[in-house]
């Protein structure tokens, strides 16, 4: 089994200097994704048992990713500051760890399976754990890094199906694992950026698990659904049965390639495909669309250069071939990896991109299935601008912190400490401390 596999981590980086004073257990949330960069912060005593209270949003465009992949540290770095701060200011306290989401063209599950002897006696709680730790032995890449153990049933004996095996007698016990690992190299980044804004890293949660947490029902959860969620830089899709995770997968490609596709395909800044995408942009024809003219700003800032139009129906004809390409890659994945039927009836949209007109309809041509948009379920304290499908997995990430099913792993995985031990070992030898001062003043 790998070195981060089922290791809890007790990080021990120094708090960021803020104005506020860190209130004991307030809970910190980050999202960076392609496009935004989100916190959610909420606290223990503000939580009901039918929703969760957020005290604190802060959201800013992100800076320095493309793809969902860092690409420069420093903008990605001001931009996190930036939304922590702001959610920090709405708290009114300053939180000195987050659970980060991510989605990346890595992330991908799988299934492991463990058995161990009970020899007909009472399973213990001890039993459980170590058939647990049995599953996760099989786990050899070291190239990846497990952030998700989550059971998925229980065998007892000749019974396959058991929730819950405590306190039932067999001679043997399995359990069934859905593993979510991604590649090692991403999260390091994203674990770098973290902790060079001065925070632990409590945990790392799969975007689409998130989603799902945050925008499905429970009788969608438990009866069968599929969540997607259409971010910028990647489609990501989970599928949820029997009140689990049942499989999850990433397309690489989301709302910034459709963006890309109509700054091309009409030949304007990628600023003004982005407003026009947001202002215009649907899948559906209409019966005025070839008449219907949009004004498209030339690439040259010459303001003596005339301002081009095109017909409505031009740009449905650069946004439709895109959408249904990423629709179809999420179904080919579905069925490839055995869950298509699984998956239910059920389809819940979420993220910036499933906001366009039309898509809706155009899931569930293709899904052939009932689809419906989503947004931030069992979640209060929000404003009515974060409180869309766009913010869904951020809030799936408070929910899964605070109450999430239970995991066969806890806390962050070994890379979040590569960094600090290598600073430990540098601050103990007199030119580490040298550099570490000059570093930190200068």
């Amino acid at each position: 089994m790998s070195k981060g596999a089922a290791r809890a981590i007790n990080n021990s980086a120094k708090p960021r200097q803020s104005g506020q004073s860190a209130r004991p257990g307030a809970i910190g949330v980050l999202d960076i994704g392609t496009s935004k960069t989100a916190c959610f912060i909420a606290h223990p005593g503000d939580v009901p048992r039918a929703a969760i209270r957020v005290a604190g949003v802060g959201h800013q465009s992100s800076k320095g990713l493309r793809g969902g992949s860092i690409v420069d540290l420093d903008a990605t770095e001001a931009a996190v500051r930036q939304a922590i701060e702001q959610a920090e200011s709405m708290a009114g306290t300053s939180i000195n760890a987050v659970t980060l989401n991510y989605c990346g063209p890595s992330l991908r599950a799988q299934k492991m399976r463990g058995v161990i002897a009970i020899n007909g006696r009472e399973i213990t709680d001890r039993d459980v754990k170590r058939a647990l730790k049995t599953a996760l032995a099989s786990w050899q890449d070291d190239e990846r890094v497990v952030i998700h153990a989550i059971p998925q049933r229980y065998s007892v004996d000749d019974n396959v199906d058991v929730r819950d095996p405590r306190g039932m007698f067999a001679t043997r016990l399995g359990v069934e694992l859905c593993i979510v690992s991604a590649a090692r190299g991403p999260l390091r980044n994203l674990a770098l950026v973290v902790d060079r804004c001065r925070l632990d890293l409590r945990s790392i949660v799969a975007t689409p698990y998130a989603a799902g947490l945050s925008a499905l029902v429970d009788d969608e959860i438990h009866l069968g659904a599929t969540v997607i969620d259409m971010g910028a830089g990647a489609t990501s899709f989970a599928v949820f049965c029997d009140g689990v995770l049942n499989h999850l997968g990433v397309v690489p490609y989301g709302g910034q390639h459709v963006t890309n596709d109509i700054a091309r395909g009409l030949s304007t800044p990628m600023v003004a495909a982005e407003r026009i995408k947001t202002m215009y942009g649907t899948v559906l024809d209409g019966p005025d669309d070839d008449f219907e003219m949009i004004d498209c700003p030339g690439m040259c800032d010459d303001p003596g250069m005339r301002t081009d139009q095109a017909p409505r129906a031009v740009l449905t004809g650069v946004i439709r071939p895109r959408l249904e390409e990423i629709l179809e890659m999420v179904r080919a994945q579905m069925e490839k990896g055995g869950v298509y039927r699984d998956a239910g009836e059920r389809v819940v949209l979420v993220g910036g991109a499933s906001q366009m007109g039309g898509v809706r309809e155009l899931a569930g041509r293709i899904l052939n299935k009932q689809v419906r948009l989503g947004r931030p379920l069992r979640l209060t304290g929000l404003g009515d601008a974060v409180n869309g499908a766009g913010f869904a997995a951020t809030a799936g990430t408070l929910h899964h912190v605070i109450s999430g099913p239970r995991e066969a792993i806890f806390g962050a995985p070994t890379l979040v400490n590569e960094n600090r031990k290598r600073r430990a070992e540098n601050s103990e030898h007199p030119v580490g401390q040298l550099w570490h001062w000059l570093r930190e003043n200068f």
